[in-house]
């Protein structure tokens, strides 16, 4: 045993060379992506990343919904579909990289744990598996949980009859509309009183049931006894419940008790018995807008029926974690992403379990052995042999990767047992990269003209999430208020602090947050940027109110800092341990709102730039500054994952590089929107209060992701004006200027959505608007210098230090905007036989063939496929080999760099402007006299992996009008 723990422990992780996002859904299954396995592999592809495969809500298209942890779902096709579908990825050698969801889950009518919370309230073996606070600050809320699921007010749902008792597969029930929620067993004789029996026609043995059933312990309670008998004796009560419901003899009785306390519409009074039966629940069924404030469970955002988990609990991390460690054991799984990890309480002690999960598994099996089973799931052997262990300084068993959005300069923290982030961090700095930075301020100012002002976007962001507090989070944010005054009126120093200031606070302070969180663990213990980054939140807070008490500010910064007490302080307090460790968890999620969900669909400077785990202030970068992030990376995380699309970005990589062309061509740009803002000005709608639809800054929206996301080919265009008008929706519902979720305005979003039809959609007899003529002009030269930013994306990606991640579809053109557009199907036919046919030419025939042709994406798929070759063909150099970059005579267009002694990477940026405007290529004559420094220590001949020409270095001096001859990016491997 204890061999088995040490060669796990001394085995390297086993590390994909590049992985292929692919959604799971019902119509993408686990026999789907079997299909497409073959394609996968010869494209380069070593690892299948797929998204959450647990059982999910009925229709799921995304999987972050689980309802169960311990089965595959059903509708992928389950455990018989996902055999063959493992088999085949051994076959082929790869491997499974697998989107896990540890900090929510979705609840429903579906979801075992949480409809027995709903039945047995806190009694409810399951009641400490969710992040609940069942003593919240209203009395009557108390031992109850807040389900705001109803359309209308709760008393009008009562009385029109949307809420009724039904009886249902041997199950009580209140249902409304496809809402089912069972009625708590001890309250059930409430439906048949006793003086009705002869009336309902109530048999003895039913009634003897319904008694056994009243004497139960009351579902608030929470001592141990008690609970326990509860338990015990619902055992033995509920298979009797559920055959004396399925009773036909009974069915005549349970339709009258359920047609008596259903009440009658137009008579209020009928429905006090029923009113009666909800209030004694140990849930209070509430109209869906009180959510924000009022409802006690921590939530995946704002997003009510995903339900935080207590991953910090043993017995919750061991339930949930039971199929992943059968997996795991079995070789089905070989790495795991994480989402969502801010959610949770203590992160750093999450992963570290993981990897113990992993030894175990492969030491002990696929089963945790019962003789040696701890709370979590791990045996004591396999504790004990690891206590103590540093993650940091020692090799990981697992492959793990954490979604993790760190700001522009954050770092990942060096504790955390993982390879590193999903990616969201390379995004930033492969899209800026092809951002002109000295046009920044010539396309502010072309912005303030066309919306007629100036507008701050750090001001946005600290504006925005404000109103998330005051909004959608308000109620967590009372929470922490609450916790935070029970802490003061401990401190008589303090206790003069009212409700209101404290509250003032703690949402300034947040407001002002300048990343997702910090990451104080539940010893106490925090690092010094942990310690810069309160401290900083704190002083712009201050800043920011000078109308508000200070000493307020410094008691909050000393509850964060536990008063410099920390990890082993015996006079620690432990409540303001929780108070910090709660605040912890907020941040994240108002940032996320406050910035991701609301302030990227309010400034619109620069879309490209309003992206995930980049911000929307930035304008482009120095070469140096990349050079530096991949240096960084392959010291400290040389084996996270690089992305450029997921299934969370706001539009498509492809859409983004198109639009960076566009930083190159400020007057061009200029005169055009201004152009187009004067003649479409008669296709706005004016509505009965005044308002114009779209305004200024809508409007300037419109245009780029219009010239962003016009499709390359003739044929997809009729459909793309829905596709906008549904993304318009979002947009507008999102940014809560003119619409929002809460109070939608149909007429005004009709609006907007007609001004995009009277855009694009031209009046009979036209083959197109005057707009889609002026567009597609524009376009002649965007679309191909956008296309050689994607190109030498793609190159980027795959050979800077970390591990490639491609999402599905964009192997070609993939001109997508935020889901769900990004969640269409993708033709892998077509992509099948592309690779088939370009593999049977010589390389610079399959190059002057997809270059002939770069509409239909090819270029993108043999850019992809070779660069994969080459990974793969030199993958210890990729994984851990030296990054040396390379002087370039002109670092505005081209940047380069060496990896390891034998690969040689050039790629260019800004050719646009190298063209001289014209729509085409860049070829040897564009880059006469332009050349790479390569140190004497290199090799002076080389390969191009694109074109198999011979490459030779003279002088040091590496000529590009000869590497860049032929093809717009190149990759050179020793000769």
């Amino acid at each position: 045993m204890s061999d088995c723990i040490q060669t796990t422990l001394g085995t390297e992780a086993r590390t994909p060379a590049a992985t292929y996002r692919l959604q799971m859904h019902e119509k993408f299954t686990f026999e789907d992506a079997q299909k497409i396995l073959p394609y996968l592999k010869k494209l380069g592809i070593s690892d299948a990343y797929l998204s959450p495969i647990f059982e999910a809500r009925p229709h799921s298209m995304h999987g972050y919904d689980v309802v169960r942890h311990d089965c595959l779902n059903p509708e992928l096709g389950g455990e018989v579909k996902f055999a063959p579908f493992s088999a085949a990825i051994k076959e082929h050698g790869m491997g499974v990289l697998l989107d896990t969801v540890p900090n929510h889950m979705g609840v429903g009518n579906n979801s075992i744990w949480w409809q027995d919370v709903l039945e047995n309230g806190r009694a409810s073996e399951y009641s400490g598996y969710f992040d609940i606070d069942w003593e919240p600050l209203k009395p009557d809320m108390q031992n109850k949980l807040l389900l705001p699921i109803l359309g209308v007010q709760y008393g009008e749902a009562l009385e029109s009859k949307q809420l009724q008792v039904k009886f249902e597969d041997g199950r009580a029930l209140i249902a409304y509309f496809d809402h089912l929620q069972p009625i708590a067993p001890r309250t059930l004789p409430m439906v048949f009183p006793r003086e009705r029996d002869a009336e309902f026609g109530v048999p003895a043995s039913f009634r003897r049931l319904l008694d056994e059933l009243s004497d139960l312990p009351v579902h608030e309670s929470t001592a141990e006894g008690a609970v326990h008998k509860r338990r015990e004796r619902l055992k033995a009560l509920k298979p009797q419940l559920t055959q004396a419901l399925n009773d036909k003899l009974v069915q005549p009785c349970l339709a009258k008790a359920a047609e008596a306390i259903n009440g009658k519409e137009g008579d209020p009074r009928s429905f006090d018995a029923l009113h009666a039966l909800l209030e004694q629940q140990p849930y209070r069924l509430a109209f869906w807008r009180t959510s924000s404030e009022q409802i006690n469970y921590r939530r995946f955002f704002d997003v009510n029926d995903l339900v935080g988990l207590r991953m910090e609990y043993p017995e919750v991390f061991a339930k949930t974690h039971l199929l992943i460690r059968k997996m795991l054991a079995n070789g089905d799984v070989t790495g795991l992403r994480i989402d969502h990890c801010d959610g949770m309480f203590n992160p750093h002690v999450y992963l570290e379990q993981l990897q113990m999960l992993f030894v175990a598994a492969k030491c002990k099996g696929p089963v945790m052995v019962e003789a040696e089973g701890t709370p979590n799931g791990i045996e004591r052997s396999v504790v004990d042999a690891l206590k103590g262990r540093d993650w940091t300084e020692a090799k990981l068993p697992l492959y793990c990767v954490v979604e993790k959005i760190l700001e522009p300069g954050e770092i990942l923290p060096h504790t955390w047992a993982v390879q590193g982030t999903s990616g969201y961090d390379f995004v930033h700095f492969a899209n800026q990269f092809f951002i002109q930075p000295r046009n920044k301020q010539r396309f502010d100012d072309i912005y303030a003209a066309f919306i007629d002002g100036k507008v701050n976007p750090s001001r946005i962001v600290y504006e925005s999430k404000r109103n998330v507090m005051f909004s959608s989070l308000s109620s967590e944010t009372a929470v922490l208020g609450n916790l935070l005054s029970q802490l003061a009126r401990k401190d008589r120093r303090v206790r003069d602090f009212t409700d209101n200031l404290l509250q003032t606070v703690i949402r300034e302070t947040i407001a002002s947050f300048p990343i997702y969180r910090t990451y104080i663990d539940e010893r106490g213990k925090y690092s010094e940027e942990d310690t810069r980054t309160i401290r900083t939140a704190i002083r712009l807070a201050k800043r920011r109110n000078p109308d508000v008490d200070a000493s307020a500010f410094d008691y909050l910064q000393n509850m964060l800092l536990l008063d410099g007490r920390g990890a082993g302080d015996a006079e620690r307090d432990e409540a303001q341990l929780y108070f910090a460790l709660k605040f912890q968890q907020l941040t994240g999620p108002v940032m996320a709102k406050g910035v991701e969900d609301t302030s990227f669909y309010v400034y619109f400077r620069f879309l490209s730039s309003n992206e995930v785990g980049s911000a929307m202030d930035a304008f482009g970068l120095k070469p140096e500054v990349l050079h530096k992030a991949n240096a960084d990376r392959l010291q400290y995380t040389p084996h996270a994952l690089l992305t450029t699309s997921t299934h969370d970005t706001k539009r498509s990589e492809d859409v983004r590089n198109r639009l960076n062309v566009l930083s190159e061509m400020p007057d061009a740009w200029q005169k055009q929107v201004t152009a187009w803002a004067e003649a479409n000005a008669a296709l706005k709608t004016t509505l009965d209060d005044g308002t114009v639809a779209p305004d200024a800054n809508e409007e300037y929206m419109i245009y780029q992701t219009i010239v962003g996301a016009w499709p390359w080919a003739a044929a997809d265009q009729p459909g793309f004006a829905e596709r906008v008008k549904e993304y318009l929706a979002k947009a507008l519902s999102e940014g809560k200027v003119n619409v929002s979720w809460i109070n939608p305005r149909p007429e005004y979003t009709e609006a907007v959505q007609n001004f995009v039809d009277r855009l694009l959609t031209p009046a009979k007899g036209e083959t197109q608007t005057r707009f889609v003529g002026e567009l597609e002009e524009l376009l002649t030269t965007v679309k191909v210098h956008g296309a050689v930013n994607s190109l030498a994306q793609v190159v980027l990606k795959a050979t800077s230090p970390g591990v490639p991640d491609f999402y599905q579809g964009t192997d070609m053109w993939d001109l997508s905007l935020v889901d769900p557009d990004n969640r269409r199907p993708v033709n892998y036919e077509t992509r099948v036989e592309a690779v088939a046919a370009l593999e049977k030419l010589e390389p610079l025939a399959a190059i002057a063939d997809v270059l002939g042709t770069l509409e239909d994406g090819r270029v993108k798929l043999l850019t992809m496929h070779r660069t994969l070759a080459v990974r793969n063909a030199h993958l210890k150099t990729f994984l851990d080999g030296a990054y040396t970059p390379l002087e370039v005579s002109d670092t505005d267009h081209a940047f380069a760099y060496l990896r390891g002694e034998d690969v040689l990477v050039v790629v260019p940026r800004f050719t646009y402007t190298l063209c001289k405007g014209e729509a085409k290529i860049a070829t040897g004559k564009d880059w006469a006299g332009l050349s790479v420094q390569v140190p004497a220590s290199a090799a002076t001949q080389w390969v191009h992996a694109f074109t198999g020409k011979q490459v030779s270095v003279e002088n040091g001096v590496l000529d590009l009008a000869s590497v860049l001859a032929d093809f717009p990016v190149a990759i050179l491997t020793r000769a």
